[in-house]
């Protein structure tokens, strides 16, 4: 292959690849969700599958926000933990496969929502730290079981770099910092408040805000 040839090839390949990265992911289907048009979602106890093993708990305090201002009722997440272990369901895997309905009429649900932490970690390149969450929602009717709604969000934070000896000496610092205290919850703020609101795979509106049942152009 001559140069100019071998250019070219690169070039269409550059090109493919920037279009098949812009293709926009089709919207969701949200027939069953909007038939069963909840009202209260129960959100249990997290499924975790990174190494933090304070990542449920820390993760509990970020999610009940951004789904109650997209207009739902919201039960108490912490009083929920509390009492599915009161029922024996302390584990987090263990509320996952059982059955939605039955959790769902032990609090009066309209639907349960479950989540899993795909990632919660930072991973440490001297330079700098990479922290990285990513979760994964499932919701599921309370009468049925079905799933009416699922969806995936993901962030990852890189403190800025500074040129110059001083600047990598104060990156080394901040990358360890980072390291050994990484700061996830304003991460997971962001994360779960992207993952309920954004256009065509979001929560669509809820009973308790204006705009229900009016956003079908969005959701």
């Amino acid at each position: 292959m001559t140069s100019c040839k071998k250019t070219l090839f690169i070039l269409t390949l550059f090109v493919f690849s920037l279009v098949a990265g812009c293709v926009t992911p089709p919207p969701k289907d949200y027939t069953k969700f909007r038939e069963i048009d909840p009202k209260a979602i129960l959100v249990v106890p997290v499924v975790n599958r990174s190494v933090d093993v304070n990542a449920p708990d820390y993760f509990l305090t970020t999610i009940s926000r951004p789904v109650a201002e997209r207009g739902y009722y919201v039960f108490p997440v912490n009083l929920v933990k509390r009492m599915l272990e009161d029922d024996g369901l302390a584990d987090a895997d263990m509320v996952h496969s059982s059955n939605p309905v039955r959790l769902a009429e032990l609090f009066g649900a309209d639907a349960v929502l479950y989540i899993s932490i795909e990632h919660w970690d930072a991973q440490y390149m001297v330079l700098s730290t990479q922290v990285t969450v990513e979760f994964k929602y499932t919701l599921k009717c309370g009468k049925t079981g079905e799933t009416i709604w699922e969806s995936s969000e993901s962030m990852v934070y890189v403190p800025p770099s500074s040129g110059g000896v001083g600047g990598l000496l104060v990156m080394a610092i901040t990358a360890a910092i980072a390291k050994a205290a990484p700061n996830y919850i304003p991460l997971s703020q962001q994360a779960n408040a992207i993952g309920v609101t954004k256009p065509h795979s979001g929560l669509p509106a809820g009973p308790y805000l204006d705009t229900h049942g009016k956003d079908k152009d969005t959701f």
